[in-house]
């Protein structure tokens, strides 16, 4: 098994619980190695710090999955799985669709599993996994007999990870529970694994703030938000979303859940949100859940004028009193800077708005202490002086 020697001093980050290797802390690579086959990984002193899969592409080359002497193979992978299905029964976070794995933070680094009912969702996101994928399979067929396994890796860690991502053509077409609600799911037509899993309890957190309400939805996706919004009793909804298709499953929703109907915009939601604007329009609640702006801090500075700019249009349509629910899914904004970010939008907007609340994904995504990077969704909800 190849070795990879870090530079001195770069293992003090590693000795103190984090997962990652990066290239630049790499002095060199003793041993026979293959792309996504595992490694071991050791100070400049030779001393062993952990062992995980070699990916000479990326800047991360190594996530480490084991500190410990023992093989990588399908009986790790399964340990870790029941591990984590273990975990969110005693928590009480196994539900109608919830997250089974959560790469580092369920010792599984580069791997998602989602769970819908009798399906699990498998992501791969990095090369050592996409080329072990078959030990996922089998340990899930174990802990769900019977189940059906579909893959759907994302594209983007795909090309950065240099592998050939895998996407199920055979889709899944379901029904599951949140709340009080039902949603239609696509499996292997949308988004991520099928639902914005990690907005479970914000959604219902705005089902709450709702009623009577007149709602901007933006970047509706599905209508997750939306139905939350009508079933609140909201006066009116707006939902604006670029994806044909997506609206057509959040219309399908509605009628679903036997709810009265929004306002479907389909189109660009910048240039839709600057025609509401011109037109004097205005709301008491606006939703912006927009995709991933930054997906690694080399794409903040972008990410984070196009976060500022959508924020600064949404306190100019915002009522007084009303209230922003605003999110940054990506990796590359922390949530110091996306606060800094929401702060120069008000203040831009000419608007004096103060934090109710802080929001983070659902307690299924779980972040470990040492990787704090697994945070990845952040929010405010904001409310505007009256």
């Amino acid at each position: 098994m190849a070795t990879l020697i870090l530079k001195r001093g770069a293992e003090r980050r590693i000795r103190a619980g984090h997962p990652w290797v990066y290239r630049g802390e790499v002095a060199d690579l003793k041993g026979a190695w293959s792309a996504g086959a595992a490694v071991d990984v050791a100070d400049a002193g030779g001393r062993f710090l952990g062992r995980g899969f070699y990916s000479p592409r990326s800047t991360l080359v190594c996530r480490l999955i084991t500190r410990e002497d023992q093989r990588v193979d399908g009986a790790l992978v399964h340990a870790r799985l029941e591990a984590a299905l273990r975990y969110r029964r005693a928590a009480g976070l196994e539900s109608a669709a919830y997250r089974l794995c959560w790469s580092e933070a369920d010792g599984l680094p580069g791997l998602v599993v989602d769970r819908y009912g009798p399906v699990s969702v498998v992501q791969c996101l990095t090369l050592g996994m996409a080329r072990n994928a078959e030990w996922v399979g089998a340990a899930l067929g174990r802990l769900f007999p019977g189940d059906e396994v579909l893959r759907l890796d994302d594209p983007t860690a795909a090309r950065i990870e240099g592998f050939e991502p895998v996407r199920d053509t055979r889709e899944a077409e379901l029904t599951v529970e949140e709340g009080a609600g039902r949603f239609a799911v696509s499996l292997g037509a949308g988004h991520k694994t099928g639902l914005y899993l990690d907005q479970r309890d914000n959604r219902l957190r705005l089902r709450a703030l709702a009623a009577d309400r007149e709602v901007l939805d933006c970047f509706a996706y599905s209508g997750g938000f939306t139905l939350n919004a009508l079933a609140g009793g909201a006066k009116s909804v707006t939902a604006v979303e670029s994806s044909e298709a997506a609206l057509a499953l959040a219309r399908a929703n509605a009628e679903l859940n036997g709810l009265p109907h929004a306002q479907w915009v389909e189109g660009d939601v910048f240039q839709r949100v600057r025609q509401f604007r011109d037109a004097s329009r205005q709301f008491d609640l606006i939703v912006l859940d927009p995709p991933k702006f930054a997906p690694t801090a080399a794409h903040a500075d972008r990410a984070s004028r196009a976060y500022k700019d959508i924020n600064l249009l949404a306190f100019k349509l915002l009522r007084p009193g009303g209230a922003l629910m605003t999110f940054s899914c990506s990796g590359g904004i922390s949530s110091e800077l996306f606060q800094k970010i929401v702060a120069a939008a008000a203040i831009d907007a000419g608007v004096d708005a103060r934090i109710d609340a802080r929001l983070y994904a659902a307690p299924d995504h779980t972040v470990a202490l040492n990787f704090p990077e697994g945070e990845y969704l952040k929010g405010l909800l904001c409310r505007v002086a009256g």
